[in-house]
């Protein structure tokens, strides 16, 4: 792991299309059935955002982080949310050393590549909103002194589902701060028995890329991929029809149209495509609003979802022949 800069150009010998399949390979020896969250954390580091699931106990998703920074060759950690979480459980703090004779810098858990936040909703609202400051302002501040985290740093926070008994709403402003909510689902009957048979053998996880590759490539998805102006205005659209909606109480803010276009070049990067397609656009909807409207409380009671919603929202904006 490295926390300097990266080098300016990838090795010429690496065909980074080709390193990109790899990774999937390398994390598939390990992880079944979730290629759709897979692809939403490798387009997270690309767009230097953080990403929200939503899953019940159980389903593996610490298993998956520790599978990606090893194929990333990047240090993992993860913090357990609890009603007696601090601020400085999370980010570090000062103490008093014996031998040097003065108060010392103790860093949290939060000084790694990936953090694991498991069960976030289960947090107190100040540690939550110590979180919130490191993942937007991607540094910690203690007694006047601030402290760079490593690069790349993204944030995989783990939400309970509201039903289940000690959790709570996420405030908005904090979810807005994430790329993307994933749902995490129960898997089918096949892919939970080959999660079982894998259980009896060790599979080792070779490394793919660096963290500093991972930083090379962010810039170049950025540059190299074309997002036509008929699917911005697409984009665009899809996200304002969510303040007109009857169903949606509070819809997406303009961070959701800026989230688009960082997501789909970064998705049409790792396929291996210069332009981005309004069928990048359909996919990365889901994801990218479900955690950013509200619906109004009569629809909710009537169990409609988000995704409910922006399933008649793209059914309603044409798209664009692109």
């Amino acid at each position: 792991m490295s926390e300097t800069a990266a080098p300016a150009t990838v090795k010429k010998d690496k065909d980074v299309y080709q390193q990109i399949s790899r990774l999937y390979d390398e994390i598939r020896k390990r992880i079944v059935g979730y290629d759709e969250i897979i692809e939403c954390v490798l387009i997270g580091f690309l767009c230097d955002g953080h990403v929200l699931l939503e899953s019940v106990p159980g389903m593996g998703k610490t298993m998956l982080t520790k599978t990606i920074s090893e194929a990333l060759d990047m240090e993992f950690k993860r913090i357990q949310g609890t009603a007696d979480l601090t601020s400085s459980d999370i980010t570090g703090k000062m103490t008093y050393d014996e031998e040097q004779k003065k108060n010392v810098f103790v860093r949290g858990p939060v000084f790694t590549n990936i953090l694991l936040m498991d069960e976030i909703n289960r947090a107190p609202p100040k540690s939550q909103s110590a979180l919130l400051e490191v993942m937007e302002e991607k540094r910690v501040t203690v007694a006047g002194t601030t402290y760079d985290l490593p690069k790349p740093f993204i944030v995989l926070a783990t939400e309970n589902p509201l039903e289940q008994q000690g959790v709570y709403p996420l405030p908005e402003a904090q979810k807005d701060r994430f790329l993307f909510k994933v749902m995490m689902m129960y898997l089918s009957k096949e892919q939970e028995t080959a999660i079982v048979k894998s259980k009896y053998k060790e599979e080792r996880v070779s490394k793919v890329l660096t963290p500093a590759e991972i930083l090379i490539m962010r810039k170049e998805a950025f540059e190299s991929s074309q997002m036509n102006d008929s699917i911005i205005e697409y984009a665009v659209r899809i996200v304002d029809e969510t303040r007109k909606r009857k169903e949606i109480q509070t819809g997406a803010s303009p961070r959701a149209s800026i989230a688009f276009m960082k997501a789909a070049k970064a998705k049409a990067f790792l396929e291996g495509r210069e332009n981005v397609t309004a069928a990048d656009i359909k996919k990365l909807a889901y994801p990218i609003l479900r955690h950013r409207i509200i619906l109004n409380p009569e629809f909710l009671e009537m169990r409609v979802t988000p995704d409910d919603v922006i399933k008649k929202i793209l059914e309603k904006i044409d798209a664009p022949f692109i």
